[in-house]
């Protein structure tokens, strides 16, 4: 028994479309206070506040998902039908896969949490940024003392 063309390319569209929802990054994990970015040796010590910004979360347009969907719903719309039917067919999967695709991305990135971030240039040169999920009070200028992942003031 032989597997059409047809059904070879839609099942291979399936699958890279199941791939690419799989590819969603997750949120950022626990708060309050975390270093933002991998620190090598734990900065600790002295050091002036240089910035304090909200981060708002969840905040994706969905552009690359509505790409990336309306691609592969074109591909696999592409297989079904003949001559006008299959260009209708082909329509129909990329408005449908772009939508698809946006919902996806805009879904992957809703769990993302808004949060304050703290970025403080330590006295030995270093810098580094700490994640508030609360109000910090700290404000630009503040000398700030780093302990581990705690600032005081």
């Amino acid at each position: 028994m032989t597997i059409p063309s047809r059904l070879t390319s839609s099942l291979a569209a399936v699958g890279v479309a199941a791939l690419l929802a799989a590819c969603a990054a997750p949120g950022p994990q626990a708060y309050p206070a975390q270093p933002a970015a991998s620190t090598a040796g734990q900065m600790s010590g002295y050091g002036r506040v240089t910035n304090v910004e909200f981060v708002q979360g969840g905040q994706s347009s969905g552009l690359t998902g509505a790409v990336i969907g309306g691609a592969v719903g074109g591909l696999a719309g592409n297989q079904i039908g003949g001559g006008s039917g299959r260009t209708v067919a082909t329509v129909a999967g990329v408005v449908g896969g772009a939508l698809v695709g946006r919902h996806l991305e805009q879904n992957a990135n809703r769990n993302t949490v808004n949060h304050y971030r703290v970025s403080v240039q330590f006295d030995n040169g270093g810098a580094r940024s700490f994640d508030f999920a609360e109000p910090p009070n700290v404000q630009v200028g503040d000398r700030v003392r780093a302990e581990g992942n705690q600032l005081y003031r």
